[in-house]
């Protein structure tokens, strides 16, 4: 069995509405609550860090499986959703929407096309932060699949 075990260091000196610290080995940022719950939005936030958490699971996941695939992009790009509820003081993470963009070739076949449908689905299955998440935050993705004439733009 392998086991990686990754550090952070927390700092937060003061109370609710005031900022702290965040450092791992490749990200050192500003933390606080965001302003949509009534913080000064300082830096990033616990919603923020587990949304770029799953997106960049998923991402580095998907351009895995379509290498693997012998899938050739010219391009991968994606935005995420996250959405928060608060209910009577509660606040709960409920769902992320990955909405990834594939640029393809034009002359790329309908049956390629098929197989992203399939790997888009597999990779949010198969991402370790989305299997982590699984029974507390609904993950989805919806693939958008984009064709150029050439490899340039």
């Amino acid at each position: 069995m392998t086991q990686h075990v990754f550090h952070l260091q927390a700092h937060w000196p003061g109370g609710r509405n005031d900022t702290g610290t965040l450092e791992t080995k490749n990200l050192k940022t500003s933390i606080s609550i965001p302003p949509e719950m009534d913080g000064p939005g300082v830096g990033t936030n616990p919603d923020e860090m587990l949304l770029g958490a799953a997106a960049t699971c998923y991402i580095i996941t998907l351009a895995a499986m379509m290498e693997r695939s012998k899938i050739e992009k010219l391009d991968l790009t994606m935005e995420s959703e996250g959405y928060v509820e608060v209910i009577n003081e509660i606040i709960t993470y409920k769902r992320i929407v990955h909405k990834p963009v594939v640029t393809l070739k034009k002359e790329t076949s309908k049956k390629i096309s098929t197989m992203l449908q399939k790997l888009a689905i597999k990779a949010e299955n198969s991402c370790m932060i989305s299997r982590a998440l699984q029974g507390n935050v609904d993950v989805e993705a919806i693939l958008t699949i984009t064709y150029h004439l050439d490899d340039g733009y």
